[in-house]
């Protein structure tokens, strides 16, 4: 049986991915989805590979599935003393800015290889402050420096 594709060199028997090929026009897959577990099995490196990941994104929701699931992924925080200190939201961000910055890090060569076109991860600032704007840019500047990163894309809910 014969797989045919209108892009080019896309299809069974040709060997390239299908989604890898959305680059050929310009397009950049970013996935939808963080969770610490990809970012430690080589998962998201394999992505990156095999079908051209060129960013990721993450948000609240996206984290409260990662941590409320069946994960063990985050037991080294949630059970650490310093969880003790820590209302939800220091729990959050301890959490999300410690798997933005390891996803940012794997990031970075499709980053450097696309000269900053690419390669980028988003951390969003807190959608309670999408009224207020003086407070979302301070808290925007306040990620930035924390996170660190050059490829660090914060976004902001409206």
């Amino acid at each position: 049986m014969t797989t045919t594709s209108t892009i080019p060199n896309v299809g069974a028997g040709q060997g390239t991915n299908p989604v890898k090929g959305l680059l050929a026009y310009g397009q950049s897959p970013w996935l939808d989805f963080i969770q610490r577990n990809i970012l430690l099995n080589g998962e998201l490196k394999r992505l990156i590979a095999e079908d051209g990941l060129r960013g990721m994104t993450s948000n609240p929701a996206i984290f409260e599935k990662a941590i409320g699931g069946a994960s063990t992924d985050y037991n080294d925080i949630l059970s650490s003393p310093e969880a003790k200190t820590l209302d939800a939201k220091g729990l959050y961000e301890k959490i999300a800015i410690r798997d933005v910055q390891d996803a940012t890090d794997i990031f970075k060569a499709v980053y450097d290889e696309s000269k900053r076109y690419d390669g980028y991860v988003s951390l969003e600032v807190s959608p309670t402050l999408a009224n207020n704007t003086k407070d979302t840019i301070e808290e925007a500047r306040r990620l930035w420096k924390t996170v660190n990163r050059e490829n660090l894309m914060v976004k902001v809910p409206h």
